[in-house]
């Protein structure tokens, strides 16, 4: 039985525009349904391959600001997101998440800003945001706002942290996750990757399919790296 605060999404064509560049990204052209049946769910592939794209379509059709936060955040430093949010459309459980949170890397710096507007005058943990290193600010974020029975969506959560910091972030989002939560995921992290038992869609050659952690190519180039680094170096 499909438990999830989000089990799928649709996405209307028609809404498109003919020559929107979306109808351009290989694996996401002729996607008309996709289903997470799992408490994590991971979007991998190379880089333009349509992940982040279809984050930020799902993060705003089910409530979030496009830039990041949670669903009382209502601010614009650069109107980015694409139609797709227009034409996506969300297929819900009967459950009902009871927090949440949007976080993406890349505008995770206008995001801890406007934490500290929302503090302003008070003694919260959003305004200490700025004096902490990327990789604190990061994990600050997910020890404080990642709760039981909550929708997470998060965008290359790994950039700021290091492998160990990785380990941490999955420690987590494990907690959430036997707490009744449900994570979507982007990321190019072999270890996060590495979380038991979660989906793994890959948009690699040109569509978006359900694979093994084995079969990804953060594991693959990893391992490769790892076990055989002065043969793969010669090669490059």
């Amino acid at each position: 039985m499909n438990r999830q605060f989000i089990q799928g999404f649709s996405i209307n064509w028609d809404k498109i525009e003919p020559r929107s560049y979306l109808r351009e990204i290989e694996a996401i052209k002729e996607l008309q349904y996709l289903e997470f049946e799992k408490p994590i769910t991971f979007l991998v592939g190379e880089n333009g391959t349509g992940k982040s794209t279809l984050l930020e379509a799902i993060a705003v059709a089910a409530g979030f600001n496009p830039e990041g936060g949670t669903k009382n955040y209502h601010f614009s430093t650069y109107d980015s997101h694409s139609e797709l949010c227009e034409a996506i459309r969300l297929h819900k459980g009967i459950r009902t998440p009871g927090w949440g949170y949007f976080l993406r890397a890349e505008s995770f710096y206008n995001v801890a800003t406007q934490e500290e507007e929302y503090a302003r005058g008070s003694a919260a943990m959003s305004e200490y945001l700025h004096r902490k290193s990327h990789g604190e600010s990061f994990l600050a974020i997910a020890q404080k706002q990642f709760k039981q029975n909550g929708l997470y969506l998060l965008d290359e959560p790994e950039a700021a942290l290091s492998p160990q910091r990785q380990l941490t972030l999955m420690m987590e989002i494990d907690r959430c996750v036997k707490e009744e939560s449900q994570f979507i995921i982007v990321t190019h992290s072999p270890i996060l990757l590495g979380i038991p038992g979660a989906q793994i869609y890959t948009l690699d050659q040109g569509a978006i399919r359900e694979c093994e952690y084995e079969e990804t190519d953060s594991y693959q180039i990893t391992e490769m790296f790892i076990n055989h680094r002065e043969a793969f170096l010669r090669r490059l």
